[in-house]
């Protein structure tokens, strides 16, 4: 269940997410998995903020999160960049490297054993897998290639009545990056179907 000790350490973790949106983001997990059962998915996992919220829903649902991230930070992480952060380079490579954040957030949420990191870049992951899911997250990297390879590869698993999530959809581009709202509307000419949103958060189950 989504208590108050998971709240808390899903607001420690670094991250992007407001506790409004990962409340909402749990409920829909919790509710795709009863609609259509299957596994979770999530695409981009950073520090394990949303793997929180998420792993919390797999628990209710006896279920498992799949998380699917390389850990080397998107395009706006890198330095230079506005949502750089100088904690998550690892000094003996100079790379920006998540999964000891991811790990650290997950084991302090008692979530090890729902919660499966799988390391490596969502396109060549998606190209192996072959496990229909119940609940899709988008939230990997917002350059349109990027997301709209992550759409493209992975919504295909969602079964019929499953979800799917997406998060920072801005319709205005003055409120933030238009990529993943780009997605949005891709997804709803290909029948996903609009039933909630949270913030920049966008939730769609596939009717058919």
């Amino acid at each position: 269940m989504l208590d108050e000790r998971l709240i808390d350490v899903a607001r420690a973790a670094k991250g992007f997410m407001p506790d409004d949106e990962g409340r909402a983001l749990h409920d829909a997990a919790v509710e795709a998995a009863r609609r259509a059962g299957g596994p979770f998915v999530e695409i981009g996992s950073y520090c394990g903020k949303s793997g929180v919220y998420l792993g919390a829903a797999a628990r209710e649902a006896d279920t498992v999160l799949f998380t699917v991230d390389h850990h080397r930070g998107s395009e706006e992480n890198q330095s230079g960049w506005e949502h750089h952060d100088r904690e998550l380079v690892d000094p003996t490579t100079g790379r920006m490297d998540t999964l000891p954040h991811f790990r650290r957030t997950i084991e302090a949420a008692g979530l090890e054993d729902v919660v499966v990191a799988v390391v490596g870049s969502s396109v060549p992951v998606a190209r192996a897998w072959a496990t229909p899911v119940g609940f899709l997250f988008i939230d990997g990297g917002h350059a349109l290639d990027v997301a709209m390879a992550d759409y493209e590869h992975w919504s295909r698993w969602v079964k019929p009545g499953g979800t799917l999530a997406i998060h920072d959809v801005f319709e205005r581009e003055s409120d933030g990056g238009q990529a993943p709202f780009e997605v949005w509307q891709r997804a709803v000419r290909d029948g996903f179907e609009p039933i909630g949103r949270t913030g920049s958060l966008r939730i769609l189950r596939r009717t058919a």
